[in-house]
């Protein structure tokens, strides 16, 4: 791979653990819905012209209610769920849980007509995986009736991003994607439009503007592009490791900037989430190479 594959590669292992620190200090100040709505309207209003420019949009007519559901399992619904969330719990725990997406993917995949064989390790990973979260979960991280609501909130937005690729592999694979990425960011903008400015608003702060700036052109917008040009470049495969390197930024900015506390039993839990995903995971290159629009977060 070239030097530019690997510069977009760091850039985007960096751009894709940033979301839940900025989702952080938003939420300080400004609804859940409005954060997740300017964060997907920004990116949408980046990445339309760009899609339409291509021509990605022409083929969107014949898919619209894939693109819909798109919309709302990879954007709207987790983009809400992690920024409530993260009221109540760390944005580095919420790091960690997200990294248990790819285990999701695994055990949803049977749903969506993707039949790939388990085997040994790839149930190994499983178990190893789940005895995280329930490490993560189980040591003193979360604490009180609001703590564990973050925690559902999070396991919502993993599950959303789980059904999401999924979606793509099963109905919108041939296509460009932009095209229905940038679709369902409109889609996702117009549905937490009315939740957004709903609830009624101070003017937020020179950090809370940042935030959303940099949550919606940075982490969302660019991100996507940055996807895009690692899976022409280096297939989706290889792209798709990112996903391991997320929550260690995420959790690295929480603790060190934020002061989170993470403990033994977190980062006991954090390690065995990561190492279940990679063996359920490397056994399967077509699990693998689905695209995680990352959200994530």
């Amino acid at each position: 791979m070239s030097w530019r594959v690997w510069l977009a590669f760091a850039a985007l292992g960096i751009i894709w653990g940033l979301p839940y620190f900025f989702i952080k200090l938003a939420v300080e100040e400004l609804s859940p819905f409005f954060v997740a709505w300017a964060r997907i309207a920004l990116a949408a209003l980046i990445l339309l012209p760009v899609a339409w420019r291509r021509g990605a949009l022409r083929p969107l007519g014949a898919h619209k209610a894939a693109v819909c559901a798109f919309a709302l399992v990879e954007f709207a619904v987790p983009f809400c769920a992690i920024s409530a969330g993260e009221r109540w719990i760390d944005s580095s725990l919420t790091g960690i849980l997200i990294a248990a997406v790819p285990l999701m993917i695994v055990l949803l995949s049977r749903f969506f007509g993707v039949h790939e064989r388990l085997g040994a390790t790839r149930t190994l990973g499983l178990l190893i995986g789940l005895a995280g979260v329930i490490a993560l979960l189980g040591f003193g991280t979360v604490s009180g009736l609001l703590g564990w609501v973050g925690v559902a909130c999070v396991f919502v937005a993993a599950f959303g991003y789980a059904i999401g690729p999924l979606i793509i592999q099963r109905h919108l694979r041939g296509l460009d994607s932009i095209g229905p990425v940038a679709g369902s960011l409109t889609v996702a903008a117009i549905v937490l439009l009315p939740a957004a400015w709903a609830v009624p608003r101070h003017m937020p702060s020179a950090v809370a503007l940042a935030s959303i700036a940099v949550l919606g052109i940075v982490c969302t917008a660019a991100a996507m592009l940055c996807m895009f040009y690692l899976v022409g470049h280096a297939g989706a495969a290889r792209a798709s490791i990112v996903t391991y390197i997320n929550p260690a930024v995420a959790t690295l900015l929480g603790v060190l900037v934020l002061h989170e506390h993470l403990g033994t039993g977190g980062i006991a839990g954090f390690a065995a989430i990561l190492i279940g995903s990679w063996l359920s995971t490397r056994s399967s290159p077509a699990a693998l190479e689905k695209t995680h629009a990352e959200a994530s977060a």
